[in-house]
């Protein structure tokens, strides 16, 4: 099979302008993708470390290939692309899973698949590239989950709550003193609610998961179990193995078929083994009281900024629109932040919470004129 190589490598075949160009461009944003994996790799160890220096090993056979067709114009390449100069420089400060969800990104955009000079083993290597740090960021983005969360939603619904609380007391005329004192109000009612209500929540989801996981009685029962009665098979069957399936680990934890399985270990449904291990099974819910502190006060800190621009004594029209225009860029942040951790788009993501915030400020701005009016 023929491969986009052998074409504008051809001996006596001269590439364009333009075909150098792209590929000069192609090779520096190799070089800047294989530094930054290299960069992340260094503040990991283990299985991640080995799995980072991997990828930078397949962007450097992308680099030479890149080489090879530019010969001597391979000399001092440009400046990668801004994304992996932003990339390549949170890299080296953080090494995190916004970097690894970035990358993810990054990995998307794959050139290779409609340009004829790359070959398609270098296609497909972007593809899988992609799955690979969409798993090693899941990873982050599971330990992230339970508390960040509640952090992302109790900003929001602090910015957006006191935002529509403060817009709407606002247009009705109130004096500065009762707009800010109706803030803070807000801000404190919001936070303790959001705190109490988190925390709550996360306690009775990780309440109800231990009730349903298995238990050690298993063990500690069977040797007292009749052959002839195997009640131990119901455990398995409640558990959703198939009877054969139940009835062959029942007679192994009875001692009629060697099993080597460590007495510490249970059966789960599937009917494979592991450690009963409630912290990592939960890591994905978090703690009730992490999920709680972090709702207060990130609920606290988006309802403080829209009555900041009454705490330094501004009035009317200019503090109402300096406080949307606060809010607003808060919303950008927090929904580019949210989008850019699930591997979407970080600016669709800004736009939709910006759109969602100034939409529900909208709706009390014209109830509080409505109010203002009819009591004026």
């Amino acid at each position: 099979m023929s491969t986009a190589v052998d074409r504008p490598g051809r001996p006596g075949v001269e590439p364009s302008r333009e075909q150098i160009r792209r590929w000069r461009r192609y090779l520096a944003d190799e070089i800047a993708e294989g530094q930054i994996y290299r960069d992340i790799a260094a503040r990991k160890d283990g299985v991640e470390r080995d799995v980072l220096l991997g990828l930078a090993q397949a962007e450097e056979r992308h680099e030479e290939h890149w080489r090879r067709l530019l010969g001597p114009h391979a000399a001092n390449p440009p400046r990668p692309s801004a994304h992996r100069i932003l990339l390549r420089a949170l890299a080296r400060v953080f090494g995190s899973v916004f970097v690894l969800a970035l990358a993810q990104r990054a990995e998307s955009d794959n050139p290779y698949a409609k340009d004829q000079d790359a070959t398609e083993w270098m296609a497909a290597d972007e593809q899988i590239h992609e799955e690979v740090v969409r798993g090693l960021a899941s990873r982050g983005r599971e330990q992230l989950a339970g508390s960040f969360r509640a952090a992302v939603f109790g900003m929001n619904d602090g910015l957006v709550s006191n935002l529509a609380l403060v817009m709407g007391i606002g247009a009705t005329g109130a004096a500065p003193s009762v707009v800010l004192f109706t803030g803070v109000a807000g801000l404190l009612a919001g936070a303790l609610s959001m705190a109490a209500g988190e925390y709550v929540s996360v306690r009775s989801q990780r309440e109800l998961l231990e009730a349903s996981s298995p238990t050690q009685v298993t063990l500690e029962a069977a040797e007292h179990l009749d052959i002839d009665r195997n009640e131990l098979e119901l455990v398995y069957l409640a558990r959703g193995m198939k009877p054969e399936d139940a009835k062959h680990r029942a007679l192994e934890r009875l001692g009629y078929l060697s099993c080597d399985c460590n007495p510490a270990f249970s059966a789960r449904p599937d009917g494979s083994q592991g450690p009963v291990d409630h912290s990592e099974s939960y890591a994905e819910i978090g703690s009730a009281w992490g999920a709680s502190l972090s709702s207060f006060l990130f609920f606290a800190s988006g309802a403080l900024i829209p009555i900041l621009p009454y705490l330094f004594g501004m009035t009317g029209g200019p503090a109402l629109a300096l406080s949307a225009v606060l809010v607003g860029l808060a919303l950008l942040f927090t929904g580019g932040v949210v989008g850019l951790l699930s591997g979407s788009s970080p600016l669709w993501r800004g736009l939709r919470q910006l759109a969602i915030g100034y939409g529900a400020a909208a709706v009390t701005y014209v109830l509080g004129l409505l109010v203002g009016g009819s009591v004026g």
